[in-house]
């Protein structure tokens, strides 16, 4: 089965989105900085919540929505979460896990719960994982926030 996820980022980083490189450099709640790794949602209104929910302050830029597409086969879905793993800011743990599930290059894709929306979820991307290349991902398109979100 196949299927579809989203990531919204800045227009200036469209051409790089997939790299893991944001991730790598800053960390993120399922990941360490160091570790590269792209975070993306299961619906186009998820990645937005998402996109927003970092956004402090609220600052306007033009943005890119991305779909991606993949086979569920190349999917490893979390079973045990961590303790505290909805917190803010996140624990060491939920880093750990994301972490070890890169280093280990189990699967090209990480299906992980959402703190924002419950019973949604996101999928981590290993740009480093063999299968990547078999993830299919689309061509940007443009995208706002309503003002009224801001």
């Amino acid at each position: 089965m196949k299927l579809q996820a989203w990531r919204i980022v800045k227009m200036k980083h469209a051409a790089t989105a997939f790299s893991g490189e944001g991730a790598r450099l800053y960390g993120g709640r399922w990941n360490s900085a160091g570790v590269s790794l792209v975070y993306t949602s299961c619906t186009r209104a998820l990645a937005a919540l998402e996109s927003l929910v970092h956004l402090n302050p609220p600052v306007i830029f033009t943005y890119a929505a991305i779909p991606v597409e993949f086979d569920d086969a190349l999917v490893e879905k979390v079973s045990a979460l961590p303790p505290g793993w909805k917190d803010s800011p996140p624990p060491p743990s939920t880093r750990a896990l994301g972490d070890l599930w890169a280093a280990q290059a189990r699967t090209a894709v990480l299906e992980l719960p959402s703190v924002i929306i419950p019973g949604e979820s996101n999928y981590l991307l290993n740009p480093a994982h063999p299968d990547f290349k078999k993830i299919v991902l689309g061509k940007p398109e443009s995208f706002s926030f309503d003002p009224r979100l801001l």
